[in-house]
This record gives C-alpha cells, sequence and structure tokens, in this order.
C-alpha cells in the first residue's frame, strides 16, 4: 500500500507491527511482505484502517460480529457496566451479570440444559466440555475409569489448547502436536464431495452413517462422550452435513447411553440460520460449547452448557473432592457478560433471526454465477456459511498446488475492492454477521465473484 511504512502522527504503526506482533495462523514471512491494512476502527459493517481506507466485514471479524461495529446498545451496556465494576471473580464469589445471562442462555438453548460454566473462548468452552465428560464418568451413579475415550469427526476443529487438538482432526494445523495428544477415535466426515475410491457420493454417504453406528457400539463401553461441530464443520471448509445426520448421532449415543457434546462455538448464534444449529433437528446435547459471538463479537466470553443430572455428579461435602477444579482469572467477566446481554436483547428487538432467513436466500441466489465459475469445485452454504472450493480442474476436482496460494490470492483482490474476507486454504469463505443489511451480502458476494475471476482467470 502507499506510502509503507504506515505511520500517523508519530507512531510508525507498520514498523512496530514487524517488530513485536506475531499474528495467529500467519506464516509471519509472507505476512511482513505484503503489507496487510491495519485496522484502527470499524463502523457499521465496514473496517477502517489506519490510511483511512475502509472494507467491508465479509467475514464477520473471524465468525463472531453479530450486529456490526460500534453497536449503540452494546456499546452502553458496556459502558454503564464501566460505572458499576469491571471485573470480579466467579470463584468463591457471584456477580449479577454473570447471573442474569446464565439465565438467558438456558432459557433460549436446547431443552435440558440447566447448568452454565464460564471460560473466555471457544476452545476453553470446549477443554471444559472434555473435562466435565471426563470427571463426570467417574464420579456419576455406576461410573467407570475405562471411560476414558472420545470421539471425534474427521476433519474437525474444536481449538488451539492441547485437549480440543486432541479431538480435532485437521492435520495442517494438528499434525506437529501428535505426541503431546491424547488419542481418539474419529469417525468419517459425512461429506461426499471427493469420495474414495470404490464409492459414489451416495454410498459414502451410506458408509459414514453406519460407520458411525458400528464405532460407538463396538467401543459403548470405553467412550467418554462424542463430540461433533452440528450441521456444519466449519475450520475443515465449510463442510455441510446431509440431512439427518446430526439426530441419527444423537439417537445412537442415547441408545447407547453415551454423552453428546455439540461444539456450536462457530454454528451458534443464528449462522446457520437457527439460534443454534442443533435445533434444526430438534436435538439436545448433553453439553453445548458457545463462543465466538456470543458477546455479539465484542469481547472474550465463552460457556459451557450441562445438564442437571451432569452437574450433580459433581455435588458433594469438599472432602469428597468432586469439585470440577478448573477456572479461569476472567470467567464470568461482568462487561463481557453485559455485552452479551445486549446481544441477545439486539436479537429479539431487531429480529435478527428473521435478517438471516433473508440474507441466506440473498446469498443463494448471488452464489449462483459463482456456482458456474469454471474454476469453482463446489459451493458449499448453509445459512450464512458459505465455502467457494477452488479447483485446478473442475472435472477431476483437482486442487491447486498449495504453493500457489489461490485462495489467499482471491482474498488480496477483494481486499483492492474494498472487502475482507478469509481463506481455509483453497476454500473461499464468506461470513456475513447476522444483522447484515442484503444490499451489503449483494456487494460482497458481486466482490468476490470479480476477485474469483481475476485471479483464476489470468
Amino acid at each position: 500500500m502507499a506510502g509503507d511504512p504506515v505511520t500517523t502522527g508519530s507512531v510508525p504503526w507498520r514498523d512496530w507491527d514487524n517488530e513485536y506482533v506475531w499474528h495467529p495462523f500467519a506464516p509471519m514471512q509472507s505476512y511482513r511482505e505484503e503489507k496487510p491494512p491495519i485496522i484502527e476502527r470499524g463502523e457499521g459493517f465496514e473496517l477502517i484502517d489506519v490510511e483511512g481506507n475502509r472494507y467491508l466485514d465479509g467475514f464477520s471479524s473471524l465468525w463472531c460480529n453479530v450486529h456490526g461495529h460500534q453497536v449503540q446498545a452494546i456499546d452502553q451496556a458496556i459502558q454503564d457496566q464501566l460505572g458499576r465494576v469491571a471485573h470480579s471473580t466467579l470463584l468463591g464469589h457471584a456477580q449479577t451479570r454473570s447471573i442474569e445471562l446464565a439465565k438467558s442462555l438456558v432459557d433460549i438453548a436446547p431443552g435440558g440444559l440447566r447448568k452454565v460454566f464460564y471460560s473466555d473462548s471457544g476452545a476453553t468452552a470446549v477443554e471444559v466440555a472434555l473435562k466435565i465428560a471426563f470427571q463426570y464418568q467417574r464420579q456419576r451413579p455406576n461410573g467407570s475409569p475405562d471411560r476414558d475415550t472420545f470421539v471425534c469427526i474427521g476433519n474437525s476443529y474444536h481449538g488451539d489448547t492441547v485437549g480440543s487438538v486432541s479431538v480435532g482432526a485437521i492435520d495442517l494445523f494438528h499434525s506437529v502436536y501428535g505426541p503431546l495428544l491424547f488419542k481418539t477415535l474419529r469417525l468419517p466426515s459425512p461429506v461426499a464431495y471427493r469420495p474414495p475410491a470404490g464409492y459414489s457420493a451416495e454410498s459414502y454417504l451410506a458408509f459414514c452413517e453406519e460407520e458411525m453406528i458400528r464405532v460407538l457400539k463396538a467401543n459403548k463401553d470405553r467412550i467418554a462422550a462424542v463430540i461433533m461441530e452440528p450441521i456444519v464443520q466449519g475450520a475443515a471448509g465449510i463442510l455441510v452435513h446431509p440431512p439427518g445426520y446430526l439426530r441419527k448421532v444423537r439417537e445412537w449415543t442415547r441408545k447407547l447411553g453415551l454423552l453428546l457434546v455439540a461444539d456450536e462455538v462457530a454454528v451458534g448464534f443464528g449462522r446457520t440460520g437457527k439460534m443454534f444449529a442443533c435445533e434444526h433437528e430438534e436435538v439436545e446435547p448433553d453439553i453445548l460449547c458457545l463462543g465466538k459471538g456470543i458477546t455479539g463479537g465484542y469481547l472474550p466470553l465463552a460457556a459451557t452448557l450441562t445438564t442437571d443430572e451432569i452437574y450433580d455428579a459433581f455435588l458433594g461435602h469438599p472432602s469428597e473432592c468432586r469439585t470440577f477444579f478448573h477456572g479461569h482469572t476472567y470467567t464470568g467477566n461482568a462487561l463481557a457478560c453485559a455485552a452479551a446481554i445486549a446481544s441477545l436483547d439486539l436479537f429479539n428487538t431487531n429480529r435478527v433471526l428473521d435478517n438471516v432467513t433473508a440474507i441466506a436466500d440473498v446469498l443463494s441466489e448471488q452464489l449462483g454465477p459463482i456456482k458456474e465459475l469454471p474454476r469453482v469445485g463446489e459451493v458449499r452454504h448453509r445459512g450464512i456459511m458459505v465455502g467457494i472450493e477452488l479447483v485446478a480442474d473442475r472435472r477431476t476436482k483437482e486442487p491447486f498446488d498449495p504453493y500457489d496460494r489461490v485462495g489467499h490470492a482471491v482474498t488480496v483482490a477483494a481486499r483492492r475492492r474494498g472487502v475482507m474476507i478469509r481463506p481455509l486454504g483453497d476454500v473461499i469463505v464468506l461470513m456475513p454477521a447476522p444483522a447484515m443489511p442484503p444490499e451489503l451480502v449483494k456487494r460482497l458476494c458481486q466482490v468476490t465473484l470479480e476477485s474469483i475471476k481475476e485471479v483464476t482467470e489470468r
């Protein structure tokens, strides 16, 4: 960008960024060479960099923004809370905002989820779920120490702590940490864009269901819990499960007496068209993990919800050591809880889920021309979650050489057009905020179309 290194006033932002900041999921040598925007503020659904350039926030600031930036109701809720207290511990004490939010979450969550344990990120929400499930299996009536195995889905992503990585299954992210991880059982991901040799798409999906049932039945006495992303596997490239798969997993886990953990960190709070993805198939998990959009994208907060039955297994005299020994310094932070309460209120007052339905229809219409591009292998879409897979050969589904970073090049082309999106390899992800107006969603899709054509038709 013109004028690099970027300096405003007396602050050399670009130099300081390169000197001091290590960015997540970023190949730092390339990052420094490419000189990406340095964001200073946001307004509505746009991000504004230190040079005054505006960008449509097309991936919801990593899938967490819900209502836009500088939302008056959330801003005011945080300011009001600052006039009371910014933070007080939940270790041995209570705090009004965390109590209010817990009740609000229970009121809207799938039935049976009655207890809320707070943490500070989606990964820690999953870590909490794993530890609760593991300890519950030892402390429940007729508990067993043999239940020490977790079942996950192939290509799953549940966060970056050691526990959440252990139940993840994306080799690019996770393989280097193999010696640190505990062993899991993996079910095949029920996605048939590239079925293995000898299978059609239909026969492979049937195999995935049969294998799920086989693994659960064969290991029913040693499984601590089954964990999955309901309906859509986000970080794997917006992989959409076939209708009924989630319900079938719930039926078999219930039949075999197994816990089901639903990781709705990415898919919750309207992303799939309902408040929670489990609602699409009327599934009630035993443990629910929430994060990302819980505060409207304002502050780090996460929650793990579970049933009274699970909670009761942790009750007893302190000398029995049935306590759940887990917590964070900022567990249930008052400012974050105030933001979350305000965000949930906006879901109702602004009829956000109705807007999700409207812009999901806009996406369906606007994605039509993108599907026809010769280098687009598949467009995966559920609610307002979109994955556009780019391929070198549409007929054979041959991927591009990873060295070429085609997906990344498309996002750079979009950025030149004033739209911010982020790829997952060569899958272009569109993730408009649930409250984004339809005309901005149209712009997001049009720029994506233009950017894919620019990069792939060279």
